[in-house]
């Protein structure tokens, strides 16, 4: 399945591929890797709530310090609460980028592989085979209580916005 015109990059309208989720839907499980290339999915996150940063890639300013703006959010949760970035970049990547941006709280995950996460969300870039900019939040039970998809890539997510739809749901 495919969208038309959700997104766009530099002005340009751009296809994303996969199913549009909603605000109260089951959350989709997906198949990502960490930096060692374990195979990470939804499940290893069970029981707690989870926000998801997704980025197009870390080595760019707006992804790295979306990367870094969630890392120092983080530290205002309990660990009931679980911290994701998703992109494409490559494990190697991802682990260069943790460690010279202290990056500890929040989980660097790469979507390189086959893409599974991009398609399950609707978040992969057809033109580009990247994934769009969005934040979401997973509640404790994979019920998806909040989405913002940036409408011009380039631009960065309503970080506070996010926070506090975090924070009502944590109490």
């Amino acid at each position: 399945m495919e969208r038309k015109s959700i997104v766009t990059f530099k002005g340009n309208p751009l296809t994303l591929i996969g199913k549009e989720l909603k605000i109260g839907d089951k959350a989709p499980d997906f198949k990502v890797v960490d930096e060692t290339l374990d195979e990470i999915t939804l499940k290893n996150f069970d029981g707690k709530v989870k926000i998801v940063s997704v980025t197009p890639s870390l080595d760019t300013p707006v992804c790295d310090l979306q990367a870094r703006t969630f890392e120092e959010k983080a530290t205002n949760f309990s660990n009931d609460v679980v911290f994701l970035n998703i992109s494409v970049d490559l494990p190697f990547a991802i682990a260069r980028f943790c460690k010279s941006n202290n990056i500890s709280k929040v989980k660097i995950l790469s979507d390189y592989r086959d893409r599974n996460f991009g398609e399950n969300y609707g978040f992969l870039i057809k033109e580009l085979m990247l994934l769009t900019r969005s934040v979401f939040i997973i509640d404790k039970n994979n019920i998806i209580r909040y989405i913002e998809i940036v409408p011009e890539v380039t631009n960065h997510p309503d970080y506070e916005k996010a926070i506090s739809e975090l924070k009502k749901i944590t109490g």
